[in-house]
């Protein structure tokens, strides 16, 4: 990866030429454009030092192919999660199958979810590799892994479904962005309604009509989605008039002790009015207890999941092996 760095100041032009002078004396390559300096990645921790060493932080910034201008006081936590260019790049990702059952207690198919595993095979939650990759600019190069990943391991399931997150933000074109993975389900003759692509983070989606645009792309090509953690005010929903989805998940802070929790039970019982005004399917996800399980099952939800349905594992669990 290339730095580019831009040196501001009164004094950027003698700071340029210490600059350039000090590369060559340590025959590092770069190149120049006005006042911009470009280093490969190894060499930037040395030119890092030269800058505070000559109190210079303050007027420069850098980027790079996949960021805008950042301050150059930010470039060390840039530094520190380079190990997500590494997995993306050997692809170390793998999916866990976590079951999805029915109201009639029958297996409805599976949510397949990342895993991570750094260069000596230690696992990495995937939470941290998100946010390094987004810190990173490589947002969409690991989403896109980890969606071409699932539909590979979809492949593997015989007729029931698998749900496949994405993140909304990482895709800028849909026509584009989706057609490697659209094109890797057709090789692997996947049918289309076996799939159901997950909006990642529902709540906290702020282009509207951006998601739109992908969530249409999907079902033209005949594939189903789902929107994720939903929960209070349903204010998603409302902005996805005309575009419903074909399944959404209650938020799990709204499942945990469910039972016990009269405020939680109003939003469950709205949420599943909602559901079935739109023709949605209504899915409880974050199930941990049986208690849980039995009270949004007599409330009148159709598909649940969580721990005490079964864990996520490197393999599809047959429904005679879920423990619930």
């Amino acid at each position: 990866m290339m730095y580019r760095f831009e040196l501001q100041g009164e004094h950027n032009l003698s700071l340029q030429e210490s600059v350039q002078e000090f590369l060559s004396r340590n025959h590092i390559s770069f190149s120049k454009e006005g006042h911009e300096i470009e280093v490969p990645e190894q060499y930037v921790k040395e030119l890092l030092n030269f800058f505070e060493d000559h109190l210079a932080v303050e007027q420069i910034q850098f980027k790079t192919a996949q960021t805008e201008w950042s301050p150059l006081s930010q470039i060390s936590e840039f530094l520190d999660v380079g190990w997500i260019d590494d997995i993306i790049l050997k692809e170390r990702v793998e999916c866990h199958y976590q079951p999805i059952v029915r109201s009639d207690g029958m297996l409805f198919g599976y949510e397949l979810l990342a895993r991570f595993r750094d260069a000596d095979g230690n696992p990495i939650f995937p939470n941290e590799a998100f946010d390094a990759a987004k810190s990173r600019g490589r947002l969409y190069a690991l989403d896109r892994m980890c969606r071409m990943a699932a539909v590979r391991h979809a492949a593997r399931l015989d007729r029931v479904k698998a749900f496949i997150n994405f993140i909304p933000t990482s895709i800028y074109s849909p026509e584009f962005c989706l057609r490697s993975t659209m094109q890797l389900a057709s090789k692997l003759n996947v049918d289309p309604q076996q799939l159901v692509f997950e909006v990642v983070e529902t709540e906290q989606v702020e282009d509207v009509q951006h998601l739109k645009r992908i969530l249409t792309y999907y079902k033209e090509k005949g594939f189903m989605y789902a929107l994720d953690d939903v929960g209070e005010g349903f204010s998603t929903l409302e902005m996805l008039t005309g575009i419903e989805p074909h399944y959404m998940k209650l938020d799990r802070k709204f499942v945990t002790d469910i039972h016990q929790k009269p405020e939680q039970q109003q939003v469950a019982l709205s949420f599943l009015a909602h559901a079935r005004k739109m023709g949605t399917v209504p899915l409880a996800e974050g199930i941990e207890t049986k208690e849980e399980y039995d009270w949004l099952k007599q409330a009148g939800y159709v598909l649940f999941q969580g721990y005490y349905i079964g864990r996520p594992q490197p393999e599809p669990a047959t429904l005679d092996a879920l423990n619930f």
